[in-house]
């Protein structure tokens, strides 16, 4: 073999591990099946509720709970399409910790899914980034029937956690 045909058979190869390994990266990071997200709103618990801990056994002494540590993050609310094409929508809490984030959570938003949605866009309420109170709001625009006109649906959380879903009334 001569030095050029090894040379184009060594960058041939290095070429397609490249692609496989950019295409199993592109795979990991967000399956095609997630058609809408957005990221919006904040969490926060201030850690007074003490941690779950097990009774002690016979004879061990009883050591006070201490209590958790503080958590905050933000909310991600998506949409994952299923092969009848339509859709199932979810809620996670996201926890912005000290080595990145991670899933605190995750709900599946059933007063939405059990209309069988096609969804066909997700907006949170503001773009800006900056939010004052803990909460979230934003819109998700689906039809219940692929020829139809869209319809707007509100997801509400509010300043105590608590998760409002309902249509729009604008």
């Amino acid at each position: 073999m001569s030095p050029r045909t090894t040379t184009l058979c060594a960058l041939l190869l290095a070429a397609s591990a490249f692609c496989a390994r950019t295409a199993a990266a592109e795979e990991a990071i967000l399956p095609a099946s997630i058609i809408f997200a957005t990221s919006t709103g904040y969490w926060e618990d201030d850690g007074t509720t003490l941690a779950v801990q097990r009774a002690p056994s016979a004879g061990e002494p009883a050591t006070p709970a201490a209590p958790a540590k503080a958590h905050h993050g933000y909310y991600k609310l998506f949409a994952v399409r299923q092969a009848d094409r339509t859709a199932k929508i979810y809620l996670q809490q996201i926890e912005q910790g000290e080595s990145g984030p991670a899933i605190a959570s995750t709900v599946e938003l059933q007063e939405l899914n059990d209309l069988k949605p096609y969804v066909t866009d997700i907006r949170p309420e503001s773009s800006s980034g900056r939010f004052k109170e803990p909460g979230l709001f934003a819109m998700i625009y689906l039809k219940t029937d692929p020829d139809a006109e869209s319809e707007t649906w509100t997801v509400v959380i509010d300043e105590f956690g608590e998760v409002t879903v309902g249509k729009a009334s604008n």
